[in-house]
């Protein structure tokens, strides 16, 4: 038996392999930072043997309690992630689990490694009404990607749109969302796509931390920076990403912002908005209220019962994308999580919260952000 994780995305540390019945692993941190949650690894030479494969730095994890309840998702082939039980005791998270294959991979959440980034960026090339501009360089050299969708020449003249996604690295479902939100853009049959695009720019900054990504980190960039508390002076030696993603918004404008995260607690789809800015206003309550409930009919995993509270008037935290981006350019700026479990309401009992209904719900918040373009709120 062997487990490894050196390659794009992975993450963990073996400390024994020699009992199938007692693998011993840990996850390891973030480079420059204590935050990990994040694994993603291979099994291999364990076909047909009964393993009981333990997670002992669990309790230590950014956030134990996403271990609640928790179902770790494992694939043969990287295409198809399904869903197996797990245990949380004494803070070690197991499971047991008898391989079918020679080659079993066990991920955190479905990865969504480097590689397809590229390959999903390429994808866009054929398109005429798509535009590609490279913002610049991360901290490891990677390329920081900006999509521009539109049907007009007249761009100065439509409200841009901005949608991005992975600040957080671990949170692989902000880019499984970033795909399916490409697609809808791209279906030259979509007459919702085409009207969309009619109506805004839409910018897409489908992976805002590359470095991150490749290393397997849940939280940080290369020098262990949480991106979404960078935005109020970000630096090219600490946080390049946030610096030129928000130098770009400075240059073309921004008139809707959407920053797609997951949770690892919370088993629900919601918004979380920025109420706590001084300038929050009964105006922008209803463009937040009417965003949401739209979201809400279009889509039945998405919900507005349960979130995180709004902040109190003045509380807001300036360096996120969200509260920075919607006092600096007067806009309707929200954040949308999605969880890593699966949503109470609408479980899956085989795949939980998935790649599949993460598209789906990009396709239907391109669906609300039509209507909300069309109302009288903007």
């Amino acid at each position: 038996m062997f487990i490894s994780g050196q390659f794009d995305a992975g993450n963990i540390s073996v400390i024994s392999c020699v009992d199938a019945l007692d693998i011993q692993l840990n996850i390891r941190q973030d480079k420059n930072s204590e935050f990990y949650q994040w694994f993603y690894f291979r099994l291999t030479g364990a076909k047909s043997k009964p393993c009981c494969i333990k997670i002992m730095n669990a309790a230590g994890a950014a956030y134990p309690k996403g271990f609640r309840n928790y179902r770790v998702t494992y694939s043969y082939d990287r295409q198809e992630w399904k869903r197996h039980p797990t245990e949380m005791n004494s803070g070690v998270l197991s499971f047991n689990f008898t391989p079918e294959s020679d080659t079993v991979y066990f991920a955190y959440f479905a990865p969504f490694p480097m590689e397809r980034h590229h390959n999903l960026i390429a994808s866009t090339t054929n398109s005429p009404h798509c535009s590609y501009s490279r913002l610049g360089a991360t901290l490891d050299g990677q390329d920081l990607d900006l999509l521009r969708f539109s049907l007009s020449d007249q761009s100065k003249s439509k409200p841009n749109c901005w949608f991005i996604a992975r600040q957080h690295p671990g949170e692989s479902m902000a880019e499984w969302w970033m795909e399916g939100c490409i697609e809808y853009l791209l279906d030259g049959n979509n007459e919702s796509a085409q009207k969309l695009l009619n109506s805004c720019n839409v910018y897409l900054v489908p992976n805002m931390n590359p470095d991150g990504s490749n290393r397997g980190h849940l939280r940080t960039n290369a020098a262990g920076r949480n991106l979404n508390r960078e935005w109020v002076s970000p630096t090219l030696e600490f946080s390049p990403e946030v610096f030129l993603v928000k130098n770009a918004m400075a240059g073309y404008g921004v008139d809707f912002l959407m920053d797609v995260h997951g949770d690892e607690t919370l088993p629900y789809c919601f918004i979380a908005g920025t109420e706590g800015l001084p300038e929050w206003s009964k105006k922008h309550q209803r463009q937040l209220d009417f965003y949401k409930k739209n979201l809400e009919d279009l889509n039945s995993d998405f919900q507005t019962q349960r979130g995180y509270p709004p902040k109190p008037a003045g509380q807001a935290n300036m360096a996120m994308s969200t509260a920075q981006t919607a006092h600096r350019h007067n806009c309707l700026a929200m954040t949308l999580e999605m969880p890593f479990k699966d949503t109470s309401a609408t479980p899956d009992t085989v795949y939980g919260w998935s790649p599949a209904r993460s598209k789906k719900l990009a396709h239907s918040c391109l669906e609300t952000l039509q209507l909300y373009l069309g109302s009288d709120l903007i």
